[in-house]
């Protein structure tokens, strides 16, 4: 009798707890259905700023106690494109030239190579190579300089030369520990070696024998980077190591300048450190900017407590954008929680943008805009007629479906929102964006592609005129003109079962938006089998096109079934674990003639790859990485270089045929 007494206990006890956690499930999802308003935007002439270096290292530490909290509590406020160039009438013959495929036109990004018309520089390993390219037939390399750091992008301007790169170094004392030693005596190898982001300014009038003329050192990472005529601005993302710091100062990021005496300090004072609202903080945010035309000239910066994870810049402002995540949770018995915790995964995430104005190297901040969602990359924010558009991916996808949307929202000059696009796409996400003048472009994917034409000639009523569902997706959208554009993914084939597809082959395609209503798409091409990759699909800068010369240059890493690994295969069980892969065969450059008329013609392929490379190809595997990969290429004139980190070739556009190695 005492035993059923007991197991009824039991039993009503457990119930009474699982009611109790349905009871918080309820609450949170209740408060997760609506996504929470965020805070009104903020506009400020200044960026506000902290009392003192101890409230900085409070901030800090209070964050990784609420990982997920916002800081308001924890401050006392102190204060308030164009792809082709020409060369300049005084150059002689130096012919039409490529230049990087930006996003803006007048906003110049870094990349590992860069051509003025007559020489390519290219960062290869550690090293700055420099080449004669024109004309072809007398192309050489007249220098490699060792740069000492690893270098990572780079900018031209004349004969001056800007590079970014990182390094590892010491540049705080060890720390003391309570036994009198330090932490460099306790520990091996010395962990107090500190990430450090390197710019080097090089004055190339002799390309045999470039001079570094400025070198600055920020702790940290760096970031990202535009340049508006001769001025470059850039981010660097340092991150504090506050646990056990002697002084609170210390929590300062450190700087040097070869311009002074090279000794690393603060990079500013404590009461000149800002913060981007609302405070989360996992890092430092410099803001900056330098003049490559006087290697002397003083740089701008500004540092404040914040994160950025992606950076887009017109002509007159600057753009970081950050994610911060909200968990809507009530205050509920710990044990609940933590049981609850594990059965909730959506974390209604924001994006904060920090608008700066950009004049001359000068830097002022105008304030913060927040949107529903994450952002995939630079080419989901945009600016046109002083109003600036966001395309966001809200929630998380699935397998089994729902769960996620997509959205479009435009702010005014003023920083507040002004119009609305949302819920396109349920249970996709964005793949790729495009805005173009009074329109954009959405790619969204989870079993088909489907292609949004959107109006945004009413800032205030964005709406949807038309779509193309088709398989595959587009990783990067890029303009022809007006009515047409070239989309680059993946090819896909629909899972039998489930919401989701398989991916294949590289795709590449025009879609004609002519009539805006009825999207179509024109012409495409598959470019091999499952396991092809191309370095565009990740990064635009590895995309050349030229529409004048109807040229189409996309690098690939090829993978390829054979007719009997095909057949092998459909008689086998491995059907049922998904498509088969290929085996690699070729990495180079796909050369094509890409008109409106005719679509894609392959006109041929270059590879570094040579007789060394043989057992690779044999062997059906291939690992990124290796100094054979095509990575970039350019044109002069008739002529097209392709750029790995071991050579640079150089062919005739006509035929192809090599005219240098």
């Amino acid at each position: 009798m005492n035993k059923k007494i007991i197991e009824k206990k039991i039993v009503l006890k457990e119930k009474i707890q699982l009611i109790l956690v349905l009871s918080v499930i309820g609450l949170i999802f209740l408060a997760g259905c609506v996504i929470p308003n965020p805070p009104e935007n903020v506009s400020a002439k200044e960026i506000p700023k902290f009392a003192s270096c101890t409230e900085i290292k409070n901030v800090f530490e209070n964050s990784q106690n609420n990982y997920y909290g916002r800081m308001y509590d924890s401050l006392a406020v102190g204060a308030p494109m164009k792809a082709t160039a020409e060369a300049s009438s005084d150059s002689g013959s130096t012919p039409k030239y490529s230049e990087t495929n930006i996003q803006v036109e007048g906003v110049d990004e870094a990349d590992i190579v860069k051509t003025d018309g007559k020489y390519i520089y290219v960062i290869s390993n550690k090293n700055l190579v420099i080449a004669e390219a024109y004309p072809a037939k007398e192309a050489k390399i007249l220098s490699e300089t060792d740069l000492g750091i690893t270098p990572q992008e780079i900018f031209i301007q004349g004969n001056n030369i800007l590079v970014f790169g990182q390094t590892y170094k010491e540049i705080r004392e060890p720390k003391s520990l309570n036994n009198g030693t330090t932490q460099k005596e306790m520990i091996y190898p010395d962990y107090r070696n500190t990430s450090v982001a390197v710019i080097k300014i090089l004055d190339a009038t002799d390309k045999s024998s470039p001079e570094v003329k400025r070198t600055v050192e920020f702790e940290g990472s760096y970031l990202n980077s535009r340049k508006i005529e001769e001025q470059v601005y850039f981010v660097i993302n340092s991150y504090p190591d506050y646990y056990g710091i002697e002084n609170d100062e210390d929590i300062i990021p450190l700087y040097a300048d070869s311009k002074k005496d090279g000794e690393f300090e603060e990079i500013a004072k404590c009461k000149n450190i800002g913060y981007l609202p609302p405070v989360n903080p996992q890092s430092f945010i410099t803001i900056a900017s330098i003049s490559m035309n006087e290697f002397d000239s003083e740089i701008q910066k500004e540092t404040v407590v914040g994160s950025a994870e992606n950076l887009y810049a017109s002509q007159e402002n600057l753009y970081l954008a950050q994610t911060e995540y909200n968990y809507n949770y009530f205050p509920v018995v710990t044990e609940v929680v933590d049981a609850v915790k594990g059965m909730v995964t959506d974390t209604r995430e924001f994006t904060s943008i920090h608008k700066f104005s950009l004049n001359k190297g000068k830097i002022d901040y105008l304030g913060v805009m927040k949107a529903p969602g994450t952002i995939l990359n630079q080419f989901s924010m945009d600016e046109f007629d002083s109003h600036f558009r966001i395309a966001t991916t809200t929630g998380h996808v699935s397998r089994s479906g729902g769960g996620s949307s997509n959205n479009i929202y435009v702010f005014g000059n003023d920083l507040k929102l002004k119009g609305q696009l949302e819920d396109l796409a349920p249970g996709e996400k964005i793949y790729s964006a495009r805005f173009m003048g009074k329109k954009g472009y959405l790619v969204t994917f989870k079993k088909v592609d489907p292609l949004f034409v959107i109006d945004l000639s009413n800032p205030e009523k964005p709406e949807v005129l038309g779509k193309l569902k088709i398989p595959g997706y587009s990783d990067y959208l890029h303009p022809i003109d007006e009515t047409h554009l070239i989309g680059i993914g993946k090819d896909t084939i629909e899972a039998e079962e489930g919401e989701f597809a398989w991916y294949q082959g590289v795709k590449i395609a025009v879609f004609d938006v002519t009539d805006i209503e009825h999207p179509k798409e024109m012409y495409k091409e598959i470019i091999g089998d499952r396991g092809t990759d191309s370095f565009a699909l990740q990064d635009h800068k590895a995309f050349l096109y030229d529409k004048e010369k109807n040229l189409l240059v996309i690098p690939i890493q090829l993978a390829e079934i054979s007719e009997e690994q095909k057949q092998a295969y459909e008689n086998s069980e491995q059907q049922k674990w998904g498509p088969l892969y290929g085996e690699f065969t070729f990495q180079g450059a796909y050369v094509y003639n890409l008109s409106l008329e005719n679509g894609f013609e392959l006109q041929g392929r270059i590879t570094h790859l040579d007789a060394e490379n043989d057992s690779l190809k044999k062997s059906g595997y291939y690992y990124n990485g290796g100094g054979t990969e095509i990575k970039r290429s350019l044109f002069i004139g008739e002529v097209l270089y392709t750029i790995s980190n071991n050579k640079i070739l150089v062919n005739s556009l006509s035929d192809l045929s090599l005219i240098k190695e």
